[in-house]
């Protein structure tokens, strides 16, 4: 494999861009989550790593269906319908609110009616899209780093997911947590989940861990934990979980949040930064299921032998 460099992604020199980003994000996928019939663990929420920026895939329409894509390339939002009707959104330094009257304003000429919840979900304060003049910055080249870090990292953990039989996610994009995932299930139900994420619904986090899973991802950061990292858990979380073996070496459990962490820096200036994040994520997934007395022998496969 070739080895290309992965892209600095600096908390605090971004965080104004990555604030307003993620709220834009949010907007959209709540177009995708009124759009959808749900789908297990709200996996008809999320969006996808394109070669463009961020996709919603497609979507359902009284016309048949849309997509919506953050296109990081041209730094541009697309609107594109089956039957041929395309509206563009410019991405620069704009409010909140701006964009999202823009964004509705289009979808209207395009003969797309949909109407959301206009308040960001897991988000403290949640200030409703209509109003917010706060959120307002767009530093194209830090939007590019960092998506370029997801294309890296979505291709890593596509080949962490080719190593599972059992069901697994898909690696999607979460807009509530910001955050790029793919989980595993061992396929036996779960504990009734207790809730606690900002702004959703008890019912919803109950119905996305209704099952045990071992789930990984990577997270930009907030103001409390001021850096970008890849993080893995279980649920339930077996009390020798945190004392498993795992690698790299620099990874840590962090008690508060209850998940093994590993710094983005770790990887990304690692002499391998693949291996050494395909190395987290084989080590956490391990500790969660033998600990969790997963059938290991069943849900894991070697298919290598079917690449050419």
């Amino acid at each position: 494999m070739t080895l290309i460099t992965w892209p600095d992604i600096d908390y605090n020199e971004w965080k104004d861009t990555l604030s307003t980003l993620q709220l834009w994000v949010q907007v959209v996928g709540k177009i995708r989550l009124k759009s959808m019939p749900w789908l297990n663990h709200s996996w008809h929420v999320t969006l996808y790593v394109t070669p463009q920026g961020l996709s919603t895939g497609s979507m359902q329409y009284a016309e048949g269906i849309f997509e919506i894509e953050f296109n990081f390339h041209q730094h541009i939002l697309t609107i594109s319908t089956s039957i041929g009707n395309r509206e563009e959104i410019k991405l620069y330094s704009r409010t909140v609110a701006d964009f999202y009257n823009e964004l509705f304003t289009k979808l209207k000429k395009t003969g797309i009616e949909v109407d959301i919840y206009p308040v960001p979900n897991e988000i403290e304060p949640a200030i409703p899209f209509e109003i917010d003049e706060t959120h307002k910055t767009y530093n194209e080249e830090q939007v590019q780093n960092y998506w370029q870090a997801l294309v890296h990292i979505h291709n890593v953990f596509t080949r962490f997911r080719a190593g599972f039989r059992g069901k697994s996610s898909p690696v999607h994009f979460f807009w509530g947590g910001f955050d790029l995932a793919v989980t595993r299930f061992s396929g036996r139900p779960a504990p009734l989940h207790p809730g606690g994420a900002p702004n959703i619904p008890l019912n919803v986090m109950q119905e996305a861990y209704s099952h045990e899973v071992s789930s990984c991802g990577f997270w930009p950061g907030n103001d409390t934990f001021p850096q970008a990292v890849f993080y893995s858990y279980c649920y339930p979380t077996p009390a020798a979980f945190a004392e498993q073996p795992v690698e790299p070496k620099e990874t840590f459990y962090n008690k508060e949040m209850g998940e093994f962490f590993l710094l983005y820096d770790v990887v990304k200036n690692a002499a391998n930064p693949h291996d050494t994040l395909l190395r987290f994520l084989n080590s956490t997934y391990a500790a969660a299921a033998n600990t969790g007395n997963w059938n290991r022998t069943e849900l894991e496969c070697d298919l290598s032998s079917f690449e050419q």
